[in-house]
């Protein structure tokens, strides 16, 4: 677990390297699939389940998991209601104008 120095410091990088207007940039342009990740990752957590888990129940590997939950691509909209399953949970896409 990680503790509220390592959290601090984790902030303090974070915030001096999005002060970089070119960082901030490609920082904000992904946000829509940090927040994907982060929903997946919470979704594992209130499952009380590992990235192992999930990958047997879905019939993958724990590395595929990792790769969902790491956010850096969005994952195909089928890859997202099998993971909701494997968690005990149900895919709901909305659309929200802007």
């Amino acid at each position: 677990m990680k503790t509220d120095k390592t959290m601090k410091s984790l902030q303090s990088v974070k915030d001096r390297v999005l002060r970089d207007p070119a960082v901030r940039a490609e920082y904000d342009g992904l946000s829509d699939e940090f927040e994907m990740a982060r929903e997946l990752v919470a979704a594992r957590s209130r499952a009380g389940l590992t990235q192992l888990e999930v990958a047997t129940r879905m019939g993958t590997t724990q590395s595929v998991i990792a790769r969902l939950e790491g956010g850096k691509r969005p994952p195909a909209l089928r890859t997202v209601q099998r993971y909701a399953e494997a968690v005990g949970c149900r895919a709901v896409l909305r659309l929200v104008k802007d």
